[in-house]
């Protein structure tokens, strides 16, 4: 793969790793929710397991016992570094 190519697809996923954070949001989400949103098989977006290798999200246990998916506190301040809105 030519460098220019794995420049861009690491671009990519990493755009698409906060696009994932943003779409979690403050609150749990089912992780049945997060899985058919978010998982892919294409070896050139992995969105899911670099938001898990980065430490971005963690697994907890909702009401009923059910797991969910939340936005860690290293991938909100992630988040906010790179998602930073000048006030208007």
């Amino acid at each position: 793969m030519p460098e220019s190519e794995f420049v861009t697809e690491s671009v990519t996923v990493d755009s698409l790793v906060l696009d994932l954070l943003e779409w979690i949001g403050p609150d749990a989400r089912p992780y049945d929710e997060v899985m058919e949103a978010w998982r892919t098989s294409c070896p050139r977006l992995p969105v899911w397991e670099q938001a898990n290798q980065l430490g971005f999200v963690e697994r907890g246990t909702g009401p009923g016992g059910d797991p969910v998916i939340t936005v860690s506190a290293g991938g909100a301040e992630h988040l906010r570094k790179q998602r930073s809105f000048a006030p208007s």
